[in-house]
């Protein structure tokens, strides 16, 4: 067995620790049945990191992250920290893992599950066999431009203030992801900012057009405003494969289209720097969902998103494909099985068995077992 991948879990806060246990049960499993072993370091981050050492993320977790090979994260936030000081939030544990990690290009994929396809809130001829990608600059924008706060403006308003800031290589250098990633899909990349009203959206269609012109003519590309990328999305998201946009409007696209699947609870990520001159990139995974603090606890929360993320790990960090493949099949064919937790018992129920977060993981595992 393979020991010398070095893999950093921080489960984190609400339902974190109980999507992760799931997926540690499929590790184990990958372990010993198909020798793909890890050396596994778990620590805090979030609010469980803040209640015992005082920020969200500690230097010692931030040091162990920064040599890991990869980091397989949970979720952060919750109501018991809504008080705390901004600076000291969950959430900027998450924040500080990226910066400093430089995890620049975050992967958010969208599919549709054949077996989930009533689960989307759209009519099932718009989204059954919808498969996109959409890159999101994970490191710049508006959440990281300077200046930003907030103060008593001379009027004595209470004002707020934040950057939205862009460079060019900035912008060139996630594109590159997108192109690249297009290559091994249908070969199209779709371009998203409001150059119409903003200098940084002028800049990164300036960008991704030069971009594509010296080194990736072969790849299609196109331009849309995000605001009629939204619409479009909601209308024909079929027509699109990878589109690649800024923080903040990757933010909000991603989530708009991880609805169309049915379940914010079935939606990985990864989260990726550049490679070094090994080829090596460092590299965070996570479900895009939050820490759902209202069933934490109950065993009701979908293992699902957390399970695909460890997939996309295995994918993109340690280039096991055949493995990835595997867990990604394991996880269809359980819901072509019937199995549901509730977020996703939608539409027509007929023949389904409502499941805990327990069981939906020991059926992966099962079926892992089936699959071998």
């Amino acid at each position: 067995m393979a020991s010398n991948r070095n893999l950093l879990v921080l489960p984190g806060d609400g339902i974190g620790p109980e999507v992760m246990n799931e997926v540690r049960k499929i590790i184990a499993w990958m372990g010993k049945k198909r020798a793909v072993g890890f050396d596994i370091k778990e620590d805090l981050v979030g609010g469980a990191a803040l209640d015992k050492h005082g920020v969200p993320l500690s230097d010692d977790a931030m040091k162990t992250a920064l040599e890991a090979d990869a980091v397989l994260f949970g979720s952060v936030g919750g109501p018991k920290w809504d008080t705390a000081d901004f600076s000291k939030k969950p959430e900027r544990g998450l924040l500080r893992l990226r910066k400093e990690m430089d995890l620049f290009a975050n992967l958010r994929p969208a599919k549709v599950f054949d077996a989930l396809v009533d689960a989307s809130s759209l009519k099932p001829e718009i989204v059954k066999g919808l498969d996109i990608m959409i890159i999101r600059e994970l490191t710049s924008g508006v959440y990281f431009g300077e200046p930003r706060g907030r103060h008593t403006n001379a009027k004595g308003e209470v004002e707020a203030f934040d950057t939205q800031r862009y460079t060019a290589p900035e912008i060139r250098r996630v594109c590159a992801v997108a192109f690249e990633l297009a290559r091994k899909r249908k070969n199209k990349v779709l371009s998203a900012e409001k150059a119409n009203v903003m200098y940084t959206g002028v800049l990164w269609r300036e960008e991704a057009t030069k971009l594509h012109k010296e080194s990736y003519s072969d790849v299609a590309l196109s331009h849309m405003y995000a605001d009629a990328l939204a619409m479009q999305l909601l209308r024909a998201p079929k027509e699109f494969d990878v589109i690649v946009t800024d923080n903040l409007f990757g933010d909000i696209l991603s989530d708009e289209a991880s609805m169309l699947t049915g379940s914010l609870g079935l939606l990985p990520s990864a989260s990726l720097g550049a490679p070094d001159a090994t080829g090596r990139r460092k590299a965070l995974y996570e479900p895009i969902h939050g820490s759902a603090p209202d069933i934490a606890g109950k065993g009701l929360a979908n293992p699902i998103a957390q399970t695909l993320s460890y997939a996309m790990m295995l994918r993109y960090s340690f280039d096991l494909g055949k493995d990835a493949d595997m867990v990604e099949l394991a996880v269809e064919n359980v819901l072509k099985a019937g199995y549901r937790t509730g977020d996703l018992l939608v539409g027509n129920t007929d023949g389904t068995k409502k499941v805990g977060t327990q069981e939906m993981g020991d059926a992966i595992v099962k079926e892992l077992d089936r699959l071998v």
